[in-house]
């Protein structure tokens, strides 16, 4: 017999499981959904373009901290598949603006020629390179609400 309390239950249940089920949804689309609601961008240009941003974290962060990224991110194989291929002469391998400036400035300059390779992924998207900077706080958000502060501090140290 169903009771007042029994129905209450019951519908806590199908509110918890369907809170539950449309949260494990939200994650696996969230972030694509994320970048085309919020910056109007493509399906193809959010995932190149997330796809950039992590082949990018990949090869600055260590395997043990890009898995943490990565665990952060499903389907994280098919957004780096998504990232264009881009010239290596145009980022850090020292052609082009990305690798004018390392040379300049030494150091911390491997983040900005990482950035200049960004840049020219976007370009190839059919995107401004511009829209770099306007990925990169969706992303940290994403990663932020998925996997946590330091896994976001982590991906955030790539970037800036």
């Amino acid at each position: 017999m169903f009771t007042a309390r029994s129905s209450r239950r019951w519908s806590f249940f199908l509110l918890t499981f369907s809170l539950l089920l449309w949260g494990s949804q939200a994650r696996a689309e969230g972030l694509l959904g994320m970048l085309t609601d919020q910056l109007g961008v493509s399906q193809e240009q959010a995932a190149g373009g997330a796809g950039s941003l992590f082949q990018l974290a990949k090869s600055k962060l260590s395997d043990t901290d890009f898995s943490q990224v990565a665990s952060a991110v499903p389907d994280m194989d098919s957004l780096l598949k998504a990232a264009p291929a881009v010239s290596s002469d145009a980022g850090a391998s020292g052609g082009g603006l990305g690798g004018m400036a390392a040379s300049m400035l030494g150091g911390g300059a491997s983040k900005l020629a990482g950035m200049a390779g960004l840049a020219d992924s976007f370009k190839s998207l059919g995107m401004d390179g511009g829209m770099v900077g306007k990925f990169v706080p969706v992303v940290l958000d994403y990663v932020q609400s998925s996997g946590g502060q330091q896994v976001m501090e982590m991906l955030k140290g790539v970037f800036m």
